[in-house]
């Protein structure tokens, strides 16, 4: 599947300090690359009344993505009280 990756993602990346949350994202983003369908990842939810929007819950904080035809595009990645305000 093919994965793209949003500048927004980019700067949120970068105000995260905990290693170890990194690390289970990187395992995520793995996971996205080799999956060859959406439900194949755990964790991963669809947001109500957004067609093309789904959520993959990491502890505290979801990492907000859009699918549409093989196509994942990682979006954001903030905390889970900040996420729904700024995504979709």
């Amino acid at each position: 599947m093919e994965v793209i990756y949003l500048k927004s993602l980019e700067k949120d990346l970068k105000k995260i300090k905990d290693k170890k949350l990194l690390k289970s994202l990187k395992n995520i983003f793995v996971n996205l690359e080799e999956a060859k369908y959406i439900f194949d990842i755990s964790n991963v939810k669809k947001l109500s009344g957004h067609p093309d929007a789904y959520r993959v819950r990491v502890g505290d904080y979801r990492l907000g993505i859009f699918y549409t035809d093989e196509t994942i595009t990682i979006a954001r990645f903030l905390k889970r009280n900040d996420i729904y305000k700024l995504f979709p």
